[in-house]
């Protein structure tokens, strides 16, 4: 193995659970999240002795696990409908660990773009610019998906079928 394949296995071992992580999050799907996470490594060794060199390199693959994500609903497959009907949902109790079902459902309503913003500004902490980047868009389109993202969230939140009694009654 030549020393820059050896880099590049170093690399991918160390930050593969992070992307896996952003992947999964940005989709829900621990099943989709290893093929965006395999796709980006993928395109990575490719090219990576040019990219190796990069200033911030998780911050550059980061980005590609997000135009992967992006451009999978350009993907044939992605427009298969996989159940005639969705199957009916109930929401789970609203006292613990289960908020993130009921955050993940809503989460999975919104368009991609909008949940690529929120995900990446509230849960991977990163800033207005930085998700710029990641997306390949200005910081004025990233302030705005997630602007409509919360509004949405909040919309969606506030619906009955998400609003379960703690009581159980």
């Amino acid at each position: 193995m030549q020393a820059w394949e050896q880099d590049y296995v170093d690399y991918v071992s160390g930050a593969q659970a992070r992307l896996r992580g952003v992947a999964h999050r940005l989709c829900g799907s621990p099943h989709e999240a290893d093929d965006l996470v395999q796709s980006a490594i993928t395109t990575l060794y490719v090219h990576w002795k040019r990219i190796r060199g990069v200033g911030n390199l998780d911050a550059y693959v980061r980005a590609m696990v997000v135009r992967a994500y992006l451009s999978e609903r350009r993907r044939p497959w992605h427009r298969v409908e996989r159940f005639a009907e969705p199957p009916e949902w109930v929401g789970p109790r609203r006292d613990g660990p289960e908020d993130r079902l009921v955050l993940r459902a809503a989460l999975d309503q919104l368009p991609r773009r909008q949940r690529t913003a929120v995900v990446l500004r509230f849960v991977c902490d990163m800033s207005v610019d930085e998700v710029a980047t990641a997306m390949g868009s200005s910081s004025g389109t990233v302030k705005s998906q997630t602007s409509h993202a919360l509004a949405a969230l909040r919309r969606l939140l506030d619906d009955p079928v998400y609003a379960t009694d703690l009581d159980g009654e």
